[in-house]
């Protein structure tokens, strides 16, 4: 990984975190981006941070312009950022539907849209979207966040079969439950039901998902494109 540069989506949350506590030993730059948590972390030469609403096509674009102006280009995008407003379907507002899309769904869209010339222009890239075992199997009280990581993995493979010609990689991650992110928001009887129902009956440690995003980024993984790779510990095969 020969100072490839790195942008990562959502470097401010639980997953975020350790992505990019991850991938800053190794050499790489990376570009981090955050919204509304900044991140606690000092700038430096390989680390740089950038705030942009993933909501806003303007933004996008002025995001990737600035990270392509402090760095001259991007090797890879971790579509990292997302959230989750649970409620059964009938009870879920509209305003909580298009907010989950739009940054679940839309925000990745927009990301690899502003790269995608330069990727092109290159003739190299590699795009991993995160998205959740939710999009393949369901959950109730998920209609939104479910409908968004499924529709991720739709516009993932669609990706790969649209870039492989310029040597443009798109796969995607379909996350089980982790002991960060978005757990955190859960009840802890619940997290124990969640635990019990996951065959091999624990949590996924994130160095999984650094692991796994390490390997799609290296030259050994060069013929992987199109792919949703289960990191889910059973709960779905």
């Amino acid at each position: 990984m020969d100072e490839k540069v790195i942008l990562i989506t959502g470097a401010s949350g639980g997953m975020g975190t350790h992505l990019m506590n991850w991938f800053k030993k190794q050499p790489v730059k990376l570009a981090l981006h955050y919204f509304e948590q900044k991140i606690a972390e000092p700038a430096t030469d390989h680390c740089q941070f950038f705030k942009a609403d993933l909501t806003s096509e303007a933004d996008v674009n002025q995001l990737i312009k600035a990270v392509l102006k402090r760095f001259g280009k991007i090797d890879i995008v971790i579509n990292n950022a997302g959230i989750s407003k649970s409620a059964m379907s009938w009870k879920t507002s509209l305003d909580a539907w298009n907010e989950t899309m739009a940054i679940n769904l839309t925000a990745p869209f927009l990301v690899a849209k502003a790269c995608i010339p330069s990727m092109r222009e290159r003739g190299s890239g590699s795009i991993i979207n995160i998205s959740s075992v939710v999009g393949q199997t369901g959950q109730i009280g998920t209609a939104a966040y479910s409908a968004s990581k499924a529709g991720l993995i739709g516009l993932t493979k669609t990706l790969a079969k649209e870039l492989a010609s310029n040597n443009i990689t798109v796969n995607a991650l379909a996350l089980g439950y982790f002991s960060t992110g978005m757990i955190a928001d859960v009840p802890q009887i619940q997290q124990e039901q969640i635990i019990d129902s996951i065959p091999l009956k624990k949590l996924g440690d994130p160095a999984a998902v650094c692991k796994t995003i390490e390997w799609l980024i290296s030259t050994e993984a060069a013929y992987v494109t199109g792919q949703v790779i289960q990191l889910n510990g059973g709960l779905y095969m």
